[in-house]
């Protein structure tokens, strides 16, 4: 008879392996795609947006697995053979030198933490993977926002505030007409029921944000047409009457992906639609 002890490890064993192989799949219950309600595979998926020009892909900035599914999205496409370059809501555009320089590995990590908090509060761990995967495979990494104190002053005194050398911190052109479908959506987010005057100036400042973004979006683009532009972004910012309008706004010729994690409960997951997202990652934390 086998020594039982040795059965048992080599079961334990076994079970351990099965089931880090298994967490590691994509099941066809990870991605629900909008437009027609059905739930897809991650590979799926890829197949679908890789030849979007422009794939943005919403988080929740304090939560882990939000930014284990980006990369996983980036990698997926790199490994694709599709060169892409990364847009961050987290750095600012007029830091784009020492992102250069991150990517082409002349700043080591030391010295790159402090551009980082600069740029961003939550903690390093959170985007550390995708900085360093970019890194790492000469991923460009492009700014996309702009000094907080801007929107900050719109959102507690209107757009209509800026002074001339505060706009000059904006790309040219930005403009702040809040319809109502932008407060409406905007509202339904943050599930902020208040429709007095400082809800439109907290309107004018995500529209703010909104419409640099998507400006320094199209600036990338038309100066490297060559790439696919995967964007990183609060929800908030991601669904499509928000970056992606303003892109629209300023310009028919790209083709627009967005992805958004899962609401925090199905009755937000049910009000979701293709006129907001094109695909909603389920059980994101499983991912």
């Amino acid at each position: 008879m086998k020594d039982p002890i040795r059965l048992v490890l080599v079961f334990t064993i076994s079970m351990a392996i099965f089931i880090s192989v298994t967490n590691g799949c994509s099941g066809n219950e990870s991605i629900l795609r909008v437009k027609d309600g059905k739930k897809i595979s991650f590979d799926q998926m890829i197949r679908e947006i890789r030849d979007k020009k422009i794939i943005l892909i919403g988080e929740h900035h304090n939560d882990p697995q939000h930014h284990k599914f980006q990369l996983r999205i980036i990698r997926a496409l790199y490994e694709h053979g599709i060169p892409i370059s990364v847009g961050l809501e987290m750095f600012r555009a007029n830091n784009q030198k020492e992102l250069d320089r991150w990517v082409s590995g002349n700043v080591p990590l030391k010295k790159f933490l402090p551009l980082y908090y600069h740029n961003w509060n939550f903690p390093w761990p959170l985007y550390e993977d995708i900085l360093l995967f970019c890194r790492d495979k000469r991923i460009p990494l492009i700014g996309l926002n702009v000094p907080p104190e801007v929107p900050s002053k719109v959102a507690e005194r209107g757009f209509s505030s800026l002074t001339k050398e505060e706009l000059a911190q904006l790309p040219p052109n930005i403009t702040c007409n809040v319809d109502q479908k932008y407060m409406e959506s905007i509202r339904r987010a943050y599930e902020f029921h208040d429709t007095g005057e400082k809800f439109v100036n907290f309107c004018e400042a995500q529209l703010t944000w909104d419409n640099a973004m998507a400006l320094h979006t199209l600036k990338y683009l038309r100066r490297y047409p060559q790439y696919t532009f995967v964007i990183l972004t609060g929800t908030t910012h991601a669904w499509k009457s928000a970056i992606p309008e303003q892109i629209k706004r300023l310009s028919s010729g790209y083709s627009v992906s967005v992805i958004l994690p899962e609401a925090s409960d199905e009755s937000q997951r049910k009000k979701i639609t293709p006129d907001e997202a094109d695909y909603l990652v389920l059980n994101v934390s499983g991912a």
